[in-house]
């Protein structure tokens, strides 16, 4: 592996620093120079600017998760994860998607992915919370593009709070494309912050069809906030990994699951 500590491979590795102590509780110094193989300098480096982030905690030696249902990785974290499932997931929801729409994209990493394989419609209207998503669409495409108003949300590029709300409960739009943290069928739709929750759960009130775009590892689990009941979901497009039970379950409330192959090589 590189020993470069700048750019996307520093950012790649704190990721995968993140993933580790999270999923194992806590890991050492030592361990994480091994397995990286780079210097114990820079892993104290990796391990200050995660803990700056809320993504662990240090300790003497080494670091402790905080995979807590409060805790949210910001959108530069996530742009790393499952990022095949979440092109095949955008991929399969251009199905849902034609000329003469008005769809709302939630804020997410899988949205994203959506916002950008719009290049090829003219006559639709995207309305969005997602900083992100509104500077793409304005740059590369001619759809209009209405960006709700807000706080803005540091470091996870989107608006939230009451003058959001305030204007998704004006507008009407014809499908919702929604991301979650976690979704289960006893909690429904699920999401760390409880301003997001609020937005989320005004976005897809706008809409006549609601499209839960989320990859297998969001499946049972659970968030702090409910935003919505999983029988509100018409749609969800996930990965071919999913549960097989959950989507059972799924089905049997009357929602349409669409799982979609991987494609490694996209």
């Amino acid at each position: 592996m590189s020993k470069q500590t700048g750019g996307m491979l520093a950012q790649v590795r704190q990721q995968a620093i993140a993933d580790l102590v999270n999923q194992q509780g806590n890991i050492t110094v030592n361990d994480l120079c091994s397995r990286f193989e780079v210097s114990p300098a820079t892993i104290r480096n990796d391990l200050r600017d995660l803990e700056a982030r809320g993504s662990l905690k240090r300790t003497h030696g080494g670091a402790i998760g905080c995979n807590k249902s409060a805790y949210e990785l910001n959108s530069y974290q996530k742009v790393v994860q499952s990022i095949d499932e979440k092109r095949a997931i955008a991929k399969a929801a251009m199905d849902f998607i034609h000329e003469g729409d008005a769809i709302a994209l939630d804020s997410g990493t899988t949205t994203f992915e959506i916002a950008q394989l719009l290049m090829g419609f003219r006559d639709i209207t995207v309305v969005t919370n997602d900083l992100q998503i509104a500077s793409w669409l304005e740059r590369n495409t001619t759809v209009t593009v209405i960006l709700v108003g807000g706080t803005v949300r540091r470091h996870f590029r989107c608006t939230t709070g009451q003058q959001a709300i305030d204007m998704l409960s004006i507008l009407h739009v014809d499908k919702a494309f929604i991301a979650a943290n976690g979704m289960s069928i006893e909690k429904g739709l699920t999401t760390p912050n409880v301003d997001m929750a609020g937005v989320k759960k005004k976005m897809l009130e706008s809409a006549d069809k609601v499209i839960l775009v989320a990859d297998s590892s969001k499946i049972e689990r659970k968030a702090f906030a409910s935003y919505a009941a999983i029988s509100q979901v018409d749609v969800l497009i996930t990965d071919e990994h999913a549960d097989n039970g959950f989507l059972e379950a799924l089905r049997e409330t009357g929602t349409t699951v669409v799982s979609v192959e991987i494609d490694k090589n996209q």
